[in-house]
């Protein structure tokens, strides 16, 4: 007895680990199988493309590549890319750089939050150390860079520009809100630098790319911003109830290095006795992690933090900007990209719940 062929897009449902929501219907499915026949070509060339000489670099390299990862960025490229001339090899290219950029940053960020492990597997630095994790960043970088230099200024100052507003997103988090600073809007601009400006690159240059009417281009670049904001939101409230087996993250991982988080600066802003004193515990649990004291004494504190007010706002935070991803959709046409693009944004606001 033979095997059924598996339904169109279900692949890519699954990759996300999304439902078949995103691509309902005959022409979205259609859409669906386009965009697998892309990303086929797209991790085909990223196996090429990370390839170094030095059997060190190639390791490290090639490394959380192959630990997985869902390739949100190439995706949003590529269904953006069919509201243009679908996937010519310009879009994959744009596909694959912004991809490698997107691992690149983890390598770095890995290093500067001291996470133990990404994607399941430790992370790159403690496995060679700071400063290979830190050249193999650079080196993934240099490589986006080269492929989208074969498109001209536009792709070039498309990757420089995004580039830099990751680097000022890391830099702002690093250094922390100033005096006169909202904390909270302050974090919304490191999110939106952070992780929105990617996911906009993404899906302004599939638009831009495959040749797409140029209205489409600012309406997809705030989608994009947007929807990174709310993608990380979220992940600020998952983050406290992750299941390490799952994420490959220990729960909480960011708040235990320091890193602030919007649950965390929500219960910082609040007055009552109750969620200051949750406040200093946190605060008290860090300073001691800091100082060589074991993770795990915070854990009582942040399972307070996930059933706590707080993080019931965070979620609401992350639909309102998800919302607002979805009204700047407005001008495209109607249609399945359009109505992808929605589902998608329903889709991910799903994933917390």
């Amino acid at each position: 007895m033979t095997s059924s062929p598996a339904a169109p897009g279900s692949r890519l449902a699954s990759r996300l680990g999304f439902s078949d929501r995103v691509f309902v219907g005959p022409a979205a499915r259609r859409i669906a199988l386009q965009i697998e026949d892309g990303l086929d070509l797209v991790e085909t060339g990223l196996a090429e493309e990370l390839h170094v000489a030095d059997s060190i670099a190639d390791a490290s390299a090639r490394y959380l590549y192959e630990a997985g990862g869902k390739r949100i960025r190439p995706v949003l490229t590529l269904l953006t890319a069919q509201l243009g001339d679908g996937n010519i090899p310009a879009v994959i290219d744009i596909a694959k750089a912004l991809e490698m950029t997107h691992l690149g940053s983890l390598y770095h960020d890995d290093v500067m939050d001291g996470a133990d492990r990404r994607r399941g597997v430790p992370a790159a630095h403690a496995v060679w150390g700071n400063n290979v994790a830190i050249l193999t960043g650079d080196i993934l970088f240099s490589r986006a860079s080269q492929l989208m230099a074969k498109y001209g200024d536009r792709a070039i100052r498309l990757q420089a520009d995004t580039f830099e507003r990751l680097v000022m997103g890391q830099f702002h988090e690093t250094v922390g809100a100033q005096d006169g600073d909202d904390p909270i809007e302050f974090y919304l601009q490191v999110l939106a630098d952070k992780t929105g400006s990617l996911i906009a690159a993404a899906t302004q240059g599939g638009a831009i790319f495959s040749n797409a009417p140029a209205d489409y281009e600012e309406p997809l670049r705030v989608y994009g911003e947007k929807i990174g904001v709310a993608f990380q939101l979220l992940d600020d409230v998952i983050d406290l109830s992750a299941d390490p087996a799952e994420t490959g993250k220990v729960p909480g991982t960011d708040l235990r290095a320091g890193v602030p988080t919007m649950p965390y600066l929500l219960l910082k802003a609040r007055t009552d006795a109750a969620s200051v004193a949750l406040a200093e515990r946190i605060d008290d649990g860090v300073a001691k992690i800091a100082d060589g004291a074991e993770a795990d004494i915070l854990d009582g504190p942040l399972a307070e933090l996930r059933d706590h007010v707080v993080t019931q706002q965070t979620l609401e935070l992350a639909g309102s900007w998800t919302r607002d991803a979805v009204d700047a959709l407005a001008p495209l046409p109607k249609g399945t990209v359009r109505q992808a693009l929605v589902r998608f944004a329903e889709t991910l606001a799903d994933r917390s719940r």
